[in-house]
């Protein structure tokens, strides 16, 4: 049984739930990553999550969302989740963190502290289909009029974190 570490509004660790439990009746805040990886020429990848995920399915979302597990850092569990659901793994940084609320609906809210990590990759990714049914390349200007155009086909963090991501980046990429 998966679960997810629960926090208060500053990140501290307050307890462990179950995770399909802490995202029912109002969703309970607990730590959460999301990797925002990017090729030389400052296009970022993005995944489209399979259609049989528990929530979110089919939704276009940045490269890896998933949570750290009890006593593994925002790093440590960047590294395994991106080996596990885009097949390689590459430096990583955190750059920001957020934390957000949002509807997945069927019952299930999103309420995350969500730590934000960027990377740097050239090749081609090794998706797994039990996690993923496809992706791309797409410049952050690309991505932000696709959200303007039809922004139900992205995850809701993608769509909060988005303007944080583009000004980060220029950060990150000097």
């Amino acid at each position: 049984m998966e679960q997810v570490v629960l926090v208060d509004h500053n990140d501290n660790e307050i307890g462990l739930e179950e995770k399909l439990k802490a995202h029912q009746n109002g969703g309970k805040l607990h730590r959460a990553i999301s990797i925002f990886i990017f090729n030389n020429k400052g296009e970022t990848m993005l995944q489209q999550r399979a259609a049989a995920k528990y929530h979110g399915g089919g939704l276009w979302s940045n490269t890896v969302c998933s949570h750290p597990r009890k006593g593994e850092d925002t790093l440590q569990a960047a590294h395994r989740r991106l080996k596990e659901e885009m097949g390689f793994d590459c430096e990583m940084k955190e750059t920001f963190a957020f934390e957000y609320e949002a509807d997945m609906g069927n019952g299930l809210t999103e309420h995350e502290y969500d730590h934000v990590l960027f990377g740097r990759y050239e090749k081609e990714p090794k998706p797994n289909p039990e996690e993923v049914q496809a992706w791309k390349w797409v410049s952050l200007q690309e991505l932000k009029q696709l959200l303007a155009k039809n922004p139900k086909m992205f995850t809701p963090w993608v769509r909060i974190a988005v303007g944080n991501v583009i000004e980060k980046y220029k950060e990150y990429s000097k």
